[in-house]
C-alpha cells in the first residue's frame, strides 16, 4: 500500500473530525469544555469511552502481546468488571453528591489542600506520561510505514499530531469528544472485524475453523498457575480490579465524560454498560493478536523485532488495498482518542484544581476561557516533549510499560481515597505529599529486589496494589488523633 494512499486517508478522516468538532462547539462556554453543560446521552458516552479505554494500546499493542503472554491478558479484563462494579457503587455516587467538576475536589474536602494539590498532581503526571505513551505507539507505527518515506521527521509528525488534536478540543471540550469517540469507537472496532475476516480469507479458512486453529494453539493460554509468573491468574485478576478503579474510577480524564452525564444514574448506566461490553471486544483483539501470528507462521512472515508492529506490517504489507485503508483509518482513530479527551481532562485539571481558575475568574466568563485556551495549548507543547523523550527509552511492548508506570503514579491516589472512603480517620494533611513520594520509591526496591526478599517472586501489575497498601499504610501511622 503506498505512503500517498496512506496519507489522503488520514486527511479525510481528519477533516470528518474537524467537521464534527465545528457542529458540536457552537456556542460552547466554559462549563461545555469541563463538563458538557451534563447534557451528555449516557449510550453516547458509554459507546464512545469503548474507544477512549481502548485507544492505540488496545488496538496495536495486545494483538502483538499476545505472541508473549497469550490471552492470558482476559484475566485482568474480567478484573475490569468487577473494578467498573466498585467505581459505579461507590466513587460515582459520591461524586455525584458533592457535585465535582474536578474529582480531586474529594480530596480537599476530605483531607485538606496538601492532599488536593498531591491527588491532582499525581494525576497530572499519570495522564501526560499515559497519552504519551499511548500517542507514541500509535504515531511510531505511522511514522515507519508512512511519514519516513516523505522524509518527514518524528518530531514533526508528532506536533502536528498534537496541534490538530489541540485545535479540535481547543473550545469544545467534553462536549466535541463526547461525540468524536463514538465516532473513533466505531472505525476501531470496523477496523479489527474486517481485518479478521480478510485474514479468513486470505488463508482459505472458515472463522469456525480459525477460533479452532487459535484454541488448539499456545497463543490461547488464558490461565498461567506460576505463582511466580508475572502472568500469575490471580496476581492478573486482581490488577485488573484495582487498575480499573484508578485509570477509570480515580482518573479525571475518564470521570470528566461520566460527570458530564445528566444524572447519577445514567452515568451508572454507562459504567456497567462499558464494562461488559468491553468483554467481547477486548477478547475479540486477543484472538486476532493470535490470528496475525497464525497467519505469520502459515506464510512465513518474520516477526518484526516490536511486536507492536506485526498488526501494522500485515495490514499494509499482506492484506491488500482496502484492508490497509481499513487499518489506517482505525489506526488514526486510535491516535485521536488516545490524547483528545486527556488533553481536555489535563486542561481541566491544571485549570481548576492547579491554577484555581474558576475561583479566580468566576465572573468573567471570557477571561477564564482565554486562560484555558492558554493551559491547554501548554498541555499539548507537554505531551510532545514527552512522546519524543520516550522514543528515546522505548523498549517494550506499550501496554506493559502502561501499566508498570500506572502502578507507581496512581497507587498513592489509590492509597488516599481507599484512606478517605473506609476510615473515619482524620489525616495529617502536611505528611501526605511525603508519603506520597515515598510510597513509590518503596514501592520500586520492592519490585526490584522481589526475588530476592520473595524466594523468587516476580512483581508484576500488583504493584500498584502494594503502592496503594504502602500509601494506606503511611497515612494510618501518621494520622491525628481526632477522627472526622
Amino acid at each position: 500500500m503506498s505512503p500517498g494512499l496512506i496519507f489522503g486517508t488520514f486527511v479525510i478522516y481528519t477533516l470528518v473530525i474537524f467537521i464534527i468538532s465545528w457542529i458540536t462547539s457552537r456556542k460552547a462556554d466554559n462549563q461545555s469544555f469541563f463538563i458538557g453543560n451534563n447534557k451528555s446521552p449516557w449510550f453516547v458516552v458509554a459507546y464512545g469511552m469503548i474507544g477512549a479505554s481502548l485507544s492505540g494500546v488496545t488496538f496495536i499493542s495486545i494483538p502483538g502481546w499476545v505472541g508473549d503472554t497469550g490471552f492470558s491478558y482476559f484475566v485482568i479484563v474480567l478484573g475490569y468488571v468487577v473494578g467498573y462494579a466498585i467505581i459505579s457503587t461507590i466513587l460515582l455516587p459520591m461524586y455525584y453528591k458533592l457535585k465535582l467538576t474536578s474529582i480531586y475536589t474529594y480530596l480537599d474536602i476530605r483531607f485538606g489542600r496538601s492532599a488536593y494539590k498531591t491527588g491532582s498532581v499525581y494525576f497530572l503526571i499519570s495522564r501526560i506520561v499515559g497519552a504519551s505513551f499511548r500517542m507514541f505507539l500509535v504515531v511510531s507505527v505511522l511514522q515507519v510505514f508512512v511519514f519516513d518515506h516523505f522524509g518527514i521527521p518524528f518530531w514533526v509528525t508528532v506536533t502536528v499530531f498534537m496541534a490538530l488534536i489541540q485545535l479540535y478540543t481547543l473550545k469544545g471540550g467534553i462536549k466535541t469528544i463526547i461525540w468524536t469517540d463514538t465516532l473513533q469507537t466505531t472505525f476501531m472496532l470496523i477496523a479489527v472485524i474486517s481485518t479478521i475476516v480478510i485474514i479468513t480469507q486470505h488463508m482459505e479458512v472458515g472463522i469456525g475453523e480459525m477460533i479452532s486453529n487459535v484454541w488448539n494453539s499456545d497463543l490461547s493460554n488464558i490461565i498461567i498457575t506460576d505463582i511466580n509468573s508475572k502472568q500469575n491468574f490471580i496476581k492478573l485478576f486482581f490488577s485488573g480490579v484495582f487498575i480499573t478503579i484508578v485509570m477509570t474510577g480515580l482518573d479525571q480524564d475518564m470521570m470528566q465524560k461520566n460527570l458530564s452525564c445528566k444524572n447519577i444514574g445514567d452515568a451508572q448506566k454507562n459504567m456497567t454498560t462499558l464494562s461488559l461490553i468491553l468483554i467481547p471486544v477486548n477478547l475479540i483483539f486477543l484472538f486476532l493478536g493470535a490470528m496475525l501470528f497464525l497467519y505469520s507462521t502459515h506464510f512465513a512472515i518474520a516477526t518484526p523485532s516490536t511486536t507492536d508492529h506485526i498488526f501494522p506490517n500485515i495490514a499494509f504489507n499482506y492484506l491488500g488495498t482496502t484492508a490497509g485503508i481499513i487499518f489506517i483509518i482505525g489506526l488514526v482513530s486510535a491516535a485521536y482518542s488516545s490524547a483528545d479527551s486527556a488533553l481536555t481532562s489535563l486542561t481541566t485539571s491544571f485549570s481548576l484544581d492547579i491554577l484555581e481558575l474558576d475561583k479566580k475568574y468566576s465572573d468573567n466568563g471570557k477571561l477564564l476561557k482565554k486562560k484555558r485556551y492558554i493551559v491547554h495549548i501548554a498541555m499539548s507543547i507537554l505531551i510532545i516533549f514527552v512522546i519524543l523523550l520516550f522514543k528515546l527509552i522505548n523498549n517494550q511492548a506499550v501496554i506493559a510499560q502502561l501499566f508498570t508506570f500506572a502502578g507507581y503514579t496512581y497507587g498513592p491516589l489509590l492509597g488516599l481515597y481507599s484512606f478517605g472512603l473506609f476510615t473515619k480517620f482524620k489525616a495529617n494533611d502536611k505528611l501526605i505529599p511525603v508519603i506520597a513520594i515515598v510510597a513509590p520509591i518503596l514501592s520500586y526496591f520492592i519490585s526490584s529486589y522481589s526475588t530476592l526478599l520473595f524466594d523468587g517472586y516476580q512483581i508484576g501489575f500488583e504493584l500498584l496494589i502494594i503502592n496503594g497498601l504502602i500509601t494506606f499504610i503511611g497515612l494510618l501511622i501518621t494520622k491525628k488523633s481526632t477522627t472526622n
